[in-house]
């Protein structure tokens, strides 16, 4: 065993080779949809997944997998009621859904470390027969208008019916893994369950391009040998002994999948049939295979647990379990030195509580994401692709994509698959874990097998084409940050092999997504889903387009995001001094367009309400303000940067041009804060907003009448609640209601809302763009906070309030009511629920109740960052 902290472990990349990359869910992507209609969600479903092998990546249980996944290593677990044994997490497609696909299933993530050298999970599986044919009859009679019929409103875990399976690893070496399942019956019966610890290989074979087959075999019970050409480990070992394995293999089963014959045997619903239906001759009975899973068949008393240990493992041994026990305990404590260090300046527990559990899910939610777009729409030699091109074929402008590698997730489940805005957020947080990883992934999107020739950024499976906000550079700059505050020294490197693809996509927008060439960009729906009247992205009579207020604000903040990278590489290489010159003039043109579009020059500001509105630009050059106050019109805020004097006088160049814009082109100079004077301690501010105008969005943001709800910023004016915005175009009429929780429409899948609810990335780029505001300002600007209170507070003050609104969705209130459980009491006051957290997607505007995404512990593990103590009293 080496002596190793987990700081020193994190140096050596061997130990992430292998993790917790398994998804929580392979079926209903569309890697997996070979249809000739794009029907990802009905080419493979939740109930065919048992028999249908998978051609680019595996799902399970708590899986782990090389980072190549090779070999498979998951949990899976039989009730005796179940009409199938546990093998996958269960949820509905997007189509059974009342709001979309949705998790049903209750696990949580515990504790994790970067090199997952320790995990901890626990997944709470009912006692009785598992709900599946109601929750989904349900959620289909359900309506838009009402909730999700959720796994806990079944009443399947009353009078606590159902085990807690508390899941761990912990490695010994890098290729060395000790696997402890402890099952706890929470019940007053005693129960049985059958525990299945399961070894598969990634079908590498069956679709034409090799003929390799690796093999599981078995000499004896409580052993399970691993014979793979290029894996290190070889052994799986139960503790007892006289542990029983059986074998199958991961093919697809042809009558269940095709209604077909094979002459092929023990497929990969093998193990399933031999449980539930006792066909032996599901198994193979010369115990060899592509599969196995060792049969535990316990029957553990009331309140009672019982442990179950195992190790994967590349030496061969007599007794492999001899310092089980104090490996694990060893790795705990690590992982609590490990925490310990990042907490220090953390006193309260709750606070720790919830921050480790965020970190927790990020790193569970690291995933092998395999796909050749090539490869995937052509189809292979013995896998047919029957793409009907003349119709709607998904990402077929991507065919330089090829995609295998360990990506973290916005939630394994929901959202098996990477997207780019998602993952700019996932990084910042990351960075105080790991930020060797954050670099990675940022670097990652950037590399030629991901970004497109033409400079875009891909966005996410479905449509790599469609249009994320363009936070790349304001998340690499960040994590830049970060890194540079943690290990001591700026990782130049890392910032200008970034920048320098950035220098691309900058480019891509702006030939791309100006549509007019005037320096007012679009985008569509640019991940806000239903955030306007109507699909941003729609075509009008006439030529008509939108100009929008957030696509243009994020390009603003693009142009500041590249000239602050570009001065920051400019101190060691001048060269970069003049594309810092570059994008300051860039900033300041997208600042001019925003005020002067069209004939009328009317701009995205609206003056009588103080506000930033899209505008709908028609052809004959007349415009309409579509006057629906949402986070569009915030998103300006974010385009703000500060700059030292002390950086100014290092760059002459940038200095002198400066002078020379103030002095030959005073219209700009007007147009944006008052960069040139110099702010108290010698700073310069950069903002699309001035003074004036900032307080007044401020003004509508902090109304409790409007944006600020107890638990953060809503994405839409609550005023809309009572009199809900109207407005006509082309002969049709729309409306926009106030809606706190869920989507009540289709738009976009329906299972994503943005007229109401808390998103935590828009929200954490509130406080940090109010910190630098006050960073600049000091106490010189105040506003009256919250709206119509009297009390005039900085925005420091205000950015800190907003951070605790935020975190009070996670730690309890005066009642031990946790807000993302909504009122629900099990899960609230528990003993064996109450402290576990689960980080959703979007939150309820009104009470905080999670919503969406159950595991979302990707842009919503912000909050980890909000906890984490500032250093000093820069926002950065």
């Amino acid at each position: 065993m080496e002596k190793m902290t987990e700081k020193e472990r994190m140096l050596d990349d061997r130990w992430r080779k292998w993790g917790p990359y398994v998804s929580n869910r392979q079926w209903g992507t569309v890697r997996e949809d070979y249809s000739s209609t794009g029907n990802a969600w009905g080419f493979t479903t939740y109930n065919d997944a048992i028999s249908r092998t998978y051609r680019w990546s595996e799902d399970g249980i708590a899986g782990i997998c090389d980072a190549k996944q090779r070999l498979c290593f998951a949990f899976s677990f039989w009730n005796r009621k179940d009409k199938m044994i546990k093998e996958r997490f269960f949820g509905l497609s997007n189509y059974e859904g009342n709001h979309g696909e949705d998790l049903k299933e209750i696990y949580y993530y515990l504790d994790n470390t970067p090199t997952h050298s320790y995990m901890k999970m626990v997944y709470k599986y009912p006692i009785s027969e598992f709900p599946y044919d109601e929750l989904i009859a349900e959620n289909k009679r359900r309506s838009k208008q009402e909730p999700e019929f959720e796994l806990v409103d079944t009443g399947i875990f009353n009078d606590n019916n159902y085990f807690d399976i508390f899941i761990e690893y912990a490695k010994i070496n890098h290729d060395d893994f000790l696997i402890r399942v402890t099952v706890k019956n929470r019940s007053e019966q005693k129960a049985p369950l059958v525990i299945m610890p399961t070894l598969w290989f990634r079908n590498n074979w069956s679709w034409g391009y090799g003929n390799y087959i690796p093999q599981l075999r078995s000499s004896k019970n409580g052993l399970i040998d691993i014979d793979h050409e290029s894996l290190p480990l070889n052994k799986l070992y139960a503790r007892d002994q006289n542990t029983r394995a059986v074998f199958c293999n991961n093919e697809s089963n042809p009558v269940k999948i095709s209604d077909s014959n094979s002459e092929a045997q023990f497929f990969k619903d093998g193990i399933n049939d031999f449980l539930i239906h006792n066909d032996e001759a599901a198994i193979n009975p010369e115990q060899s295979g592509t599969k196995a899973s060792f049969l535990i068949e316990a029957e553990i008393e009331a309140s009672e647990s019982q442990s179950f240990d195992f190790r994967l493992s590349p030496h061969d041994m007599d007794d492999a379990f001899f310092d089980f026990d104090e490996i694990f305990s060893k790795r705990r404590n690590e992982a609590n030195d490990f925490y310990g260090g990042i907490q220090k300046e953390i006193e309260d527990e709750e606070e720790k509580n919830i921050q480790r559990q965020a970190f927790a899910g990020l790193l569970w939610n690291k995933q092998f994401y395999h796909y050749n777009v090539s490869k995937w729409l052509k189809g292979d030699p013995k896998l047919d692709a029957p793409r009907d091109f003349d119709k709607f074929v998904r990402n077929t402008e991507w065919e330089h994509m090829q995609n295998k590698d360990i990506i973290s997730m916005p939630d394994k489940w929901e959202y098996p698959w990477f997207a780019t805005w998602d993952l700019a957020f996932h990084c910042v947080p990351f960075a105080i874990l790991d930020s060797g990883f954050a670099k990675q992934q940022l670097k990652l999107l950037t590399k030629e097998w991901f970004i497109h020739p033409n400079g875009q950024l891909p966005a996410y499976e479905w449509d790599f084409s469609d249009v994320n906000p363009p936070v790349h550079a304001w998340s690499t700059f960040r994590v830049f940050k970060i890194d540079e505050m943690i290990n001591g020294k700026p990782d130049i490197p890392f910032l200008e092999s970034v920048f320098q693809k950035l220098l691309l996509n900058f480019t891509w927008w702006v030939n791309r997504k100006d549509k007019k060439g005037n320096n007012i960009f679009g985008g569509g729906f640019l991940g806000l889903d239903n955030i306007g009247a109507f699909d941003r992205n729609m075509e009008f009579k006439n030529g008509g387009h939108l100009e929008q207020a957030d696509g243009t604000s994020w390009m603003a903040m693009f142009a500041l995001n590249m000239m602050r990278i570009s001065m920051e590489l400019a101190l060691y290489n001048p060269i970069y001094e003049d594309m810092a010159i570059k994008f300051f003039e860039h900033y300041l043109y997208i600042a001019e367009a925003m005020e002067n579009i069209g004939e009328t020059k009317d701009g995205l500001w609206n003056e009588e309400d103080g506000f930033f509105y899209d505008l709908l630009q028609l052809d004959n050059g007349d415009s309409i303000p579509l006057k629906l106050r949402s986070i569009v019109g915030l998103i300006p805020l974010f385009a703000v940067e500060i700059v030292e004097h002390s950086l100014l006088e290092k760059l002459p160049n940038f200095r002198a041009r400066m002078d020379w814009i103030l002095t030959h082109k005073p219209e700009l100079v007007d147009l944006v804060s008052h960069w040139e004077v110099e702010g108290k301690g010698g700073k310069h501010l950069m903002s699309i907003l001035r003074k004036t105008r900032l307080k007044r969005v401020l003004s509508r943001m902090v109304d409790e009448d409007e944006f600020l709800s107890p638990y953060g910023i809503r994405s839409m004016s609550k005023v809309y609640e009572k009199e809900p915005y109207k407005f006509s175009v082309d002969g049709k009429n729309f409306t926009v209601k106030y809606t706190a929780a869920e989507s009540d429409s289709s738009m976009f899948g329906g299972n994503s809302n943005w007229r109401g609810p808390i998103w935590f990335p828009i929200n954490f780029l509130i406080v940090e763009s109010l910190q630098r505001f006050h960073y600049y300002y000091g106490d010189s600007l105040q506003i009256e906070y919250p709206a119509n209170s009297s009390e005039m507070r900085n925005l420091d003050f205000v950015a800190d309030d907003l951070s605790k609104r935020l975190y009070s969705i996670f730690r309890k209130d005066e009642d031990g009511n946790r807000a993302f459980n909504g009122k629900n009491d099990l899960l609230n006051h528990n003993e064996f629920f109450k402290n576990y957290i689960m980080f959703y997607e979007y939150f309820n505007g009104d009470t905080g109740q999670g919503i969406g995404a159950s595991h979302q512990t990707g842009w919503t593990a912000t909050i980890a960052k909000l906890i984490q103590p500032r250093m000093g009293s820069r926002p950065r």
